[in-house]
């Protein structure tokens, strides 16, 4: 399973979904992408959906977007992962 989030630090939902991700001691599971510091994230991110909404979590290349969302997709599957 590839993980990828699309994200950045200032963001208060991107924020949230981190805090997920450190808590399910899933840091070294996710490719972190941050849309602000580096361009090529964001250019991609955009090119992929049509959006630049984040926070994303692409699952095998598939977007997820809402924080809520991703939150209990990785509570339903940490073990998966």
């Amino acid at each position: 399973m590839t993980l990828e989030l699309y994200y950045y630090e200032q963001c208060p939902f991107c924020y949230r979904v981190l805090m997920k991700i450190k808590d399910l001691g899933l840091e070294d599971k996710i490719s972190f992408k941050n849309t602000l510091e580096d361009p090529a994230n964001a250019a991609s991110h955009q090119e992929r959906t049509g959006r630049s909404t984040v926070p994303c979590l692409y699952i095998d290349n598939q977007p997820m977007f809402e924080s809520s969302d991703i939150i209990a997709w990785l509570d339903a599957n940490k073990d998966k992962i």
